[in-house]
């Protein structure tokens, strides 16, 4: 009996010690098919803006309204023309609820969808960790095409999201 327990709890150790570790998704993983709520209370099948766009920009926020988010999500409206002319796609995530989306796009006059990710479904899918002691998603981009991530930003610029993204389609031609 003591060996199948020991058998048993190496079985474990090793499947732990080779199981790949959970982080943010990197360049060439497929891109999750998960659905979110956006700032309107509509779920949004992500899966769905994938077939339909050329270029998917997911992105990650702390908290709706403050001076980096704002700045982040300011960049990306003020280029939104070239990156819808690009083909892209974009989607903003973070853990506010469905109203302070809803404000936030209001105020910022945003162009594109904001998920409220109360339950950290799309963060969770995506691998993208929090800060430690809240409940807020660090900073971090994703761009995708044909299903895959083709770019990760895991220390996303705020005042230069847009033109890093641009950057990174005019290199894919």
């Amino acid at each position: 009996m003591k060996l199948r327990a020991l058998l048993a709890l190496t079985s474990l150790f090793t499947l732990a010690c080779t199981a790949k570790s959970s982080g943010p998704l990197a360049v060439g993983d497929a891109a999750p098919q998960v659905s979110g709520t956006t700032e309107t209370g509509a779920a949004l099948a992500f899966a769905n803006v994938y077939a339909a766009q050329e270029y998917t920009l997911v992105y990650f926020y702390p908290k709706a309204g403050t001076s980096g988010c704002t700045a982040q999500g300011c960049s990306l409206r003020d280029s939104y023309e070239d990156l819808t002319r690009k083909g892209v796609a974009v989607i903003g995530v973070s853990t506010d609820t469905v109203a302070a989306q809803k404000a936030f796009k209001e105020a910022n006059h945003f162009p594109f969808t904001l998920i409220a990710d109360t339950d950290k479904t799309v963060i969770n899918a995506f691998g993208v960790p929090t800060y430690a002691g809240s409940n807020a998603a660090q900073r971090q981009a994703f761009l995708i095409k044909d299903g895959k991530i083709i770019w990760a930003d895991y220390k996303a610029s705020t005042a230069q999201q847009a033109t890093d993204v641009l950057k990174v389609i005019l290199s894919q031609k």
